[in-house]
């Protein structure tokens, strides 16, 4: 049984690692997406883009003057990346801090689509999966076996890697527990003081006030 859930936890884990999916975008829209990424990780971007066709109601591969401005910036708000690429293409690049990643991504110019809509297939790659093993084989001239050993380190080193980043949001989450709890304790101390001091200066101000009318 602890195997079975040991094999299903990584299972899961390299399944999250791949993400696939298409939008549409006008004109001026700029859409943006966050992908959660440990450090030291490779990150693939495939993207296809798409003109909306009006006689047939459906999508047809882009002009060649079409493009995407693609932003990328890290948990700090650093701007990892910042450029203009073709209508279709692949982007890559390596996290070096751990947290939320923000891609956004945007049409280069509205001057050729008149209003029309642009669909733009993504597909985003992380870890192991960014790699090209294709490439590799050639690269390194690798055998069956070495290519399959090669992937097995590279899945444990991103499994490593992402029980790292859990370790590092529960770290982060516990931090700020910590820190909110130690604020509603001062809020309720601040509280409990401002009341004892107004209900002394009523107090104070009461028993002059008694005082005064005994006298006369």
């Amino acid at each position: 049984m602890d195997k079975i859930w040991t094999y299903c936890t990584i299972l899961i884990t390299l399944i999250e690692f791949s993400t696939a999916l298409y939008f549409h975008i006008g004109e001026t829209e700029r859409k943006c997406f966050i992908e959660e990424i440990p450090d030291e990780t490779n990150v693939v971007v495939n993207y296809k883009v798409q003109l909306y066709d009006p006689r047939t109601g459906g999508f047809m591969p882009s002009s060649p003057g079409i493009g995407m401005h693609v932003d990328i910036r890290d948990p700090d708000d650093k701007t990892l990346l910042s450029r203009v690429y073709s209508s279709e293409g692949k982007i890559s690049f390596t996290s070096h801090t751990p947290g939320e990643h923000v891609i956004c991504m945007y049409s280069n110019s509205s001057a050729w689509f008149g209003g029309s809509q642009l669909r733009v297939h993504l597909d985003i790659q992380v870890g192991e999966h960014a790699i090209n093993y294709g490439e590799v084989v050639q690269k390194e001239k690798m055998s069956e076996l070495q290519l399959r050993i090669r992937q097995l380190l590279d899945q444990v080193d991103q499994i490593t890697k992402e029980q790292n980043y859990q370790r590092y949001r529960e770290d982060r989450f516990r931090q700020t527990s910590e820190s909110t709890n130690s604020r509603v304790l001062w809020w309720a101390v601040t509280q409990t003081a401002v009341l004892i001091a107004m209900g002394a200066w009523q107090m104070r101000h009461l028993r002059k006030f008694f005082e005064a009318k005994k006298l006369v």
